[in-house]
């Protein structure tokens, strides 16, 4: 039923976006381009903004399923550009005549041939960003255009602070319309709950979505009087802001790759199985979100769940399995306080120290965050661990297949002492899922 809500919701954004696109390209095609000068130049200045996307993003790093990318404007000069021609009234003191399907056409156009540059390195295209601004600009475009054109706006708002504070007023609606459209795309496609999903779409907005609509707003205007010469002036502050946005997306990417490298010297060192860090952080962000948290919460979560293991560094022999679960509590709490003390010293917010640290506290002690990972690596440990030897293959395999339900059922028996309720349960729905292949 989710899966078939999420295509749903695919198909009908993807296909107002198709829609639209369709009955602006044939309405221009028919009457001709209005402004071709104008529309040249945004024209330009979008395709620019989604080829330096394309071309500039860095490598993505391998991520647990269940990861959630940062959320912001990838494309900040094209955004602005688009939002620009769409509540452009003016052209040098001159009143223009393009409307909403043109603006439309144009934005097509060139988020089209800005998508040239990914198609050539073999990077796939995303529908959903272009589905995503076709839809916005047009509904800023209908916002602006046909009262501008009727002469409405002027009559009622003037040229001074009131048309001013309605752009900006329009360009927020515009920038509300894009989070909601952009948290239901992502809802469709990882069955996340919505309501996370949105609330980390509107917190982005405060930073480079301001900037974005802000930046907008002041092409429109200049535009309208000093003309098209403004526009490579004006295309800078979004290029600094897509710079720093690039940086600060690399600075993460070393960061999770150095905790990545580091929780590794378990697995090294032959304390922990191979990729047991790797599971637990993914299926501890999956359940993460399942339960709300926010994406920098998240993130904290995938950390302390990378290096929750990194106390069995002190003992002097590995624990079988690297399971720590079956140990004394006392033991348990001396590898976590041994963990959190190596954790400190790696730069990691602290939250990520107090996380490992609680590991082995009474569950109702423990902050969420610290539930989860805890929950999650029993889970792991008892769904992974080696089928019991002499048995046949066939046998073998079965008892492979049950082991997850085994440990699930286990991880409920236990939630009156050791686990969470809540976040066994979460787990359960995430497992549920066909992306962790689990048998059902």
């Amino acid at each position: 039923m989710r899966r078939r809500g999420g295509r749903g919701v695919l198909g009908a954004v993807y296909g107002a976006a198709g829609a639209l696109a369709v009955v602006a390209l044939a309405w221009t095609e028919w009457h001709g381009i209005r402004e071709p000068g104008a529309a040249l130049a945004f024209g330009l200045l979008i395709a620019l903004g989604e080829a330096i996307r394309c071309c500039d993003a860095p490598a993505a790093l391998p991520r647990a399923s269940g990861a959630h990318e940062q959320r912001g404007e990838p494309a900040p000069l094209a955004a602005a550009g688009a939002l620009g021609y769409a509540l452009l009234g003016h052209l040098g003191g001159e009143p223009t005549s393009h409307g909403v399907l043109q603006v439309v056409t144009v934005v097509v156009a060139a988020s089209l041939t800005g998508l040239v540059p990914r198609m050539a390195l073999g990077r796939p295209a995303d529908p959903g960003h272009t589905a995503r601004r076709v839809l916005t600009v047009g509904f800023a475009a209908t916002c602006f255009q046909p009262l501008h054109h009727t002469g409405r706006l002027g009559s009622w708002l003037g040229h001074g602070p009131a048309l001013v504070g309605y752009l900006l007023g329009v360009l927020a609606l515009t920038a509300l319309c894009d989070a909601v459209l952009a948290a239901a795309l992502a809802r469709a496609r990882t069955g996340w709950p919505y309501g996370p999903l949105l609330r980390d779409e509107l917190r982005a907005l405060g930073g480079i979505g301001s900037a974005i609509c802000a930046t907008g707003v002041v092409m429109a205007l200049t535009v309208a009087v000093a003309g098209l010469w403004a526009l490579p002036v004006l295309a800078l502050p979004p290029l600094l802001i897509q710079y720093s946005f690039r940086r600060y997306a690399a600075i993460r990417a070393t960061c999770r790759q150095t905790i990545a490298s580091l929780a590794r010297s378990t697995e090294i060192a032959g304390y922990t199985p191979v990729g047991h860090a790797r599971k637990v952080a993914g299926l501890s962000r999956a359940v993460g979100r399942e339960l709300g948290l926010s994406e920098p919460a998240l993130t904290v979560l995938e950390y302390a769940a990378l290096m929750h293991d990194i106390g069995q560094l002190s003992l002097v022999d590995p624990v079988p399995a690297g399971a720590t679960e079956p140990l004394p509590r006392a033991e348990q709490r001396r590898i976590a306080l041994l963990g959190g003390a190596v954790v400190r010293q790696t730069g990691v917010p602290a939250e990520v120290a107090l996380i490992v640290e609680q590991q082995a506290a009474p569950y109702r002690e423990q902050p969420l965050s610290a539930r989860i990972v805890r929950a999650v690596n029993a889970y792991t440990e008892a769904a992974g661990g080696p089928a019991a030897t002499g048995q046949a293959a066939g046998q073998a395999v079965a008892e492979r297949g049950a082991a997850p339900l085994r440990a699930l059922e286990r991880l409920r028996l236990a939630t009156a002492r050791d686990f969470d309720p809540a976040v066994v349960e979460a787990l359960a729905t995430v497992l549920s899922r066909p992306a962790y292949d689990r048998p059902r």
